[in-house]
């Protein structure tokens, strides 16, 4: 598996649409959605997969540039139902992971039901793709593991190893499927993602590698704030191990926003669901600087804190400074419950490409 800042062939992405996780009939999430992906455009290729029902009203709102595609899906989080691509080192061809999904979590604390369609995006991305697929007897969302391209993965106990993912396997078990699947040595496992994720922790919104032995991660100064705890516990263990190369990890932390809540106008707007979450006024967001997604020659990061955006930017910017770092408001995105790392997934450039 390369890392994220390696050469892509394009990025995917799916259409919100629901509108018990995208209030106001998901209009203000699809115009969010529309913002990321025009600045994604801007570095590779994108590709947007759209419901029938959708179709004309999101080729309509979507530049031109942006290819899009009739997909059927239950929500819009590319990241997690998409495929996990690869590259096989000799030959350079691309092939995909399809993980299991069962909505973070299934009937136990997972977030929708049903999540049949989306259990089928990863396949149909790459029949598109015309790339292999690997079906991985794995329950796995792309959220929950990082890579360095060089043998090293990041990853939580919290979402891994949570029993309401895969509760017959070990963690040695889940170890020899990442490294069979991901051709990965060396996993990092860190203890917990950022408080009140409601992915059980992701490490996508808590940490990532800008470049082998180089990694951000979401802090706050604020001893009050049960972040404090979560961060420290995670640099803590990033400065004490290596890589799969030997090398100590280099921390840069990038201060969170807020901490930001929801508001009862935007509670309101929700159509309710029995079967889908529920939001309420006042609830907690996870927000994080670090939910970004590496572009080639960009980075595509969420503007969450007018107090707090123009520095995240900057810490940004110093990690990536051969990349231009652009800035998109993504409250919207940040509502469902992620944010823009979470609704994209690259595939990377070989000799197979979209």
């Amino acid at each position: 598996m390369p890392g994220e800042f390696e050469p892509h062939a394009g990025c995917w992405m799916l259409w919100p649409e629901r509108g018990d996780n995208w209030r106001l009939g998901a209009k203000p999430a699809q115009q969010c959605f529309v913002a990321i992906a025009t600045a994604i455009a801007r570095f590779e290729p994108v590709t947007m997969g759209v419901s029938r029902a959708h179709f004309e009203d999101a080729r309509h709102q979507l530049p031109a540039a942006i290819r899009v595609v009739e997909m059927a899906h239950d929500d819009a989080w590319m990241r997690d139902v998409g495929p996990t691509f690869v590259v096989h080192d000799q030959r350079g061809l691309v092939a995909g992971v399809d993980w299991g999904f069962n909505a973070w979590g299934g009937l136990d604390g997972g977030l929708y039901f049903p999540w049949h369609d989306d259990d089928l995006v990863a396949g149909k991305v790459l029949e598109i793709a015309g790339a292999d697929r690997y079906r991985a007897p794995l329950v796995l969302e792309g959220g929950s593991i990082h890579v360095d391209g060089e043998g090293t993965l990041l990853t939580t106990e919290e979402c891994l190893l949570n029993p309401n993912r895969n509760p017959s396997l070990s963690r040695a078990e889940i170890e020899a499927y990442l490294r069979g699947y991901l051709d990965v040595e060396r996993i990092v496992w860190l203890p917990r993602g950022v408080y009140l994720d409601e992915t059980d922790g992701h490490v996508d919104n808590l940490c990532c590698f800008a470049r082998p032995g180089v990694v951000l991660l979401s802090w706050t100064d604020d001893p009050d704030d049960p972040v404090y705890a979560i961060c420290r516990e995670a640099r803590a263990i990033l400065e004490k191990e290596r890589d799969a190369r030997g090398r100590v990890f280099e921390v840069h932390p990038v201060q969170q926003p807020g901490p930001l809540c929801q508001t009862a106008e935007e509670s309101a707007g929700l159509a309710y669901s029995h079967s889908a979450k529920p939001r309420r006024p006042g609830d907690r967001l996870a927000g994080s600087y670090i939910n970004f997604y590496i572009a080639n020659g960009g980075v595509v990061m969420p503007l969450l804190d007018d107090a707090r955006d123009a520095a995240a930017v900057a810490a940004v910017q110093a990690c990536f400074p051969d990349r231009e770092v652009v800035g998109v408001p993504a409250r919207e995105v940040l509502l469902g419950g992620g944010n823009i790392h979470c609704i994209t997934q690259q595939q990377p450039i070989g000799s197979q490409s979209t």
